[in-house]
């Protein structure tokens, strides 16, 4: 019975042991799960801010870029395509650009009677000579021009 009552003792005090080592345990998870949330909270809030600054960087960065993406790209267009009247499409100028691409349109049946083969030159003449302005003039000046001043023609 000693034997018996030896081991339920130890059995005892293994179990008060194990049930002090468990909420030891659980203590320390509990103060990693609190540090752990701190950090958390402190990553999340360094990415906001992160964002944030990345976010007004690159609205700031396609604000400058806009207008010398505009012009370079409308007057690359204008010397390629500037008889479909791209350039001005680019530009928002649709009915200017709808005009350039009718009139070499039109041209094409027109040359049957010969009168088409004067004008077809005519949307690739303004094509060229206005992808040349767009391109000589500053970023500036060719902004408050034809994006901000909406001058259509030359």
């Amino acid at each position: 019975m000693s034997d018996e009552k030896n081991l339920s003792d130890d059995l005892n005090d293994m179990l008060g042991d194990a049930k002090e080592g468990a909420k030891k345990a659980a203590d320390k998870a509990g103060e990693f799960a609190e540090e752990a949330k701190e950090k958390a909270k402190e990553f999340a809030e360094d990415a906001k801010e992160t964002a944030s600054e990345f976010a007004e960087s690159a609205k700031e960065t396609f604000e400058n870029a806009t207008g010398d993406n505009k012009k370079m790209l409308a007057g690359v267009l204008g010397i390629f395509l500037g008889w479909a009247g791209a350039h001005k499409f680019v530009l928002g100028y649709n009915k200017e650009g709808f005009i350039l691409l009718g009139i070499f349109l039109l041209s094409i049946p027109l040359m049957c009677i010969i009168v088409g083969a004067f004008t077809i030159y005519i949307p690739v003449i303004i094509g060229i000579i206005e992808g040349i302005i767009y391109l000589t003039k500053s970023d500036a000046e060719f902004y408050n021009t034809y994006q901000a001043g909406k001058k259509p023609w030359f």
